[in-house]
C-alpha cells in the first residue's frame, strides 16, 4: 500500500517517493479528488484510470486579413451606398410617373428620357451633359468580387499578374485553340474535312473596342493588351474547325449594320428613258441643306445648283464629293444631279458627299455596304458650330484678364 502512494504521488507530483502517514494520505487523497472534479468542468484534468488528457472541442478561429477586413468595409459600403441610389431612383420614377399621368408600375427607361427631355429641356452642346436619370447600376461602374479568402491568399491563380481576368481569358483561348488542333488530328486520321458551309460568319461585325473590353473583363487594358487580344481571336477564328466554338466568338464580336439599317434603302425609280434613279433627301452638314439624285448607267456627270464640280473653287471640297465615288469604283458609271443651299464650301460639300453615299447603296453589293460603313461613309455628321457663351469672346475664347 506504501509503495503504490509513493508512485502515486511521484506520478502526479513529480517529487521523489516520500514516505507518509494514514492522516496526510487521506488529505492528499481528498484534495486531489476534489481538483479532479473542479477541473474537469474545463477539460483540463486527465483521468486516474486511462492517464489520457481531455483536450478542449473548441476550435480556434482564423485570423482575418487586414486586406479582406478593409474589402469587406468598402463592400459593405458600396452595397449601402447603392440600395440608397437605387430607393432614389424608385422615388425619382414615382414622381416623373405621376407628372406625366402615366402608371408608375409601367413607367419604362424610354418613358422616363422622355419625360426628362420634355421637363428640362437643354440646349447643352454635349448629350453626356444634359439631365438624365439612370438605373445607378448603368451610372456606377461595378465592382469586383473578392480575389482572395480570410486570410488573404488568391482564389485565382494568375492573381499576381495584376490582370487575372485578362489573362484568363488568353488562357482560354489557347486552350480552345489546343483542343480544336486535336479535333482536326483526330479528323485527318479518319480522313475527314471540315464542313466549309458551317465557318464562323465575321463579316458586318468587328472585335470589341478596348473601352468595352475594360468593361467587360473590369480591368483596365491598354493598347498592347488589346493588340494581343485581337491577334489571339483573329488566330482562333481562322482556325477550319472554328464554328465548334462560335459562340465563345461571337460573345466578343459588335455588328457595325446598326446605323445601316437605321436608313432603310429606298426602290428604284425609272425615269422616261428606262433609266434607274433614286434620291435622297434632307443631306445635313452643318447650316447646308440639300437633296441628291443618281441615275444609273451614266458617264460621270455631276452637276450641282445648274453648274458642274467647278462650283467648288478650291480641291479640298472636290476631293470630299468625288470620295464615295472614288472609294466604291463609280466614278464613271453614274450621273448626280444635286442642290444645296446655306453653309460654306465644306459644309456643302459634306451634305452632298452623305447624300452620295447614301444613292450609291442601290448600285452597290452588300459587301461593298459594309465596307462604305466601316469607312464612315454611311455616318451622318452632326457637329456645328458651338455657340458664343456670355462673358466670352467666342465660344472658348476668354477676354484678356488684365489684373489693373
Amino acid at each position: 500500500m506504501l509503495t503504490s502512494l509513493r508512485l502515486f504521488s511521484l506520478y502526479k507530483t513529480g517529487l521523489k517517493p516520500l514516505a507518509c502517514s494514514s492522516d496526510m494520505i487521506s488529505s492528499v487523497c481528498n484534495q486531489f479528488m476534489n481538483f479532479n472534479v473542479n477541473g474537469a468542468k474545463y477539460g483540463t484534468v486527465s483521468s486516474d484510470t486511462d492517464k489520457t488528457a481531455v483536450v478542449s472541442t473548441s476550435v480556434p478561429q482564423k485570423k482575418t486579413s487586414k486586406a479582406m477586413k478593409a474589402y469587406l468595409e468598402r463592400a459593405k459600403e458600396h452595397d449601402e451606398f447603392m440600395q440608397q441610389q437605387n430607393t432614389e431612383y424608385q422615388i425619382g420614377k414615382r414622381h416623373l410617373a405621376n407628372m406625366m399621368g402615366e402608371d408608375p408600375e409601367t413607367f419604362t427607361q424610354d418613358d422616363i428620357d422622355n419625360a426628362i427631355e420634355y421637363l428640362f429641356p437643354s440646349g447643352i452642346y454635349d448629350p453626356k451633359a444634359r439631365p438624365c436619370m439612370k438605373h445607378p447600376e448603368e451610372i456606377f461602374p461595378q465592382r469586383k468580387a473578392a480575389e482572395f479568402d480570410e486570410i488573404g491568399r488568391p482564389y485565382h491563380f494568375l492573381f499576381f499578374t495584376g490582370k487575372p481576368n485578362y489573362y484568363q481569358l488568353l488562357h482560354d483561348i489557347v486552350n480552345n485553340i489546343q483542343d480544336l488542333n486535336k479535333f482536326e488530328d483526330a479528323a485527318n486520321r479518319k480522313g475527314t474535312r471540315p464542313d466549309s458551309t458551317r465557318s464562323v460568319q465575321l463579316a458586318g461585325s468587328t472585335w470589341v473596342s478596348k473601352d468595352e473590353l475594360s468593361k467587360i473583363l473590369l480591368e483596365p487594358v491598354d493598347d498592347r493588351d488589346y493588340e494581343q487580344f485581337v491577334m489571339a481571336f483573329d488566330r482562333l477564328a481562322s482556325h477550319p474547325y472554328a464554328y465548334r466554338i462560335n459562340d465563345f466568338i461571337q460573345n466578343y464580336r459588335r455588328t457595325l449594320m446598326a446605323q445601316t439599317s437605321k436608313y432603310a434603302v429606298p426602290k428604284l425609280q425609272y425615269d422616261e428613258n428606262g433609266r434607274a434613279f433614286v434620291t435622297t433627301y434632307e443631306c445635313l452638314r452643318k447650316t447646308a441643306r440639300g437633296h441628291v439624285t443618281m441615275y444609273s448607267p451614266g458617264t460621270g456627270k455631276i452637276t450641282i445648283n445648274g453648274q458642274d464640280i467647278n462650283y467648288f473653287k478650291d480641291l479640298q471640297p472636290r476631293e470630299q464629293l468625288l470620295f464615295p465615288l472614288e472609294f466604291t469604283n463609280m466614278t464613271k458609271n453614274v450621273d448626280i444631279e444635286a442642290h444645296v443651299e446655306g453653309g460654306g464650301p465644306s459644309g456643302q460639300a459634306g451634305a452632298l458627299r452623305w447624300g452620295i453615299a447614301m444613292c450609291l447603296r442601290n448600285f452597290v453589293d452588300d459587301d461593298m455596304i459594309q465596307k462604305m460603313q466601316i469607312a464612315g461613309l454611311l455616318q451622318r455628321d452632326y457637329r456645328t458650330r458651338e455657340r458664343k457663351k456670355p462673358g466670352q469672346m467666342k465660344a472658348r475664347r476668354k477676354f484678356t484678364w488684365k489684373k489693373r
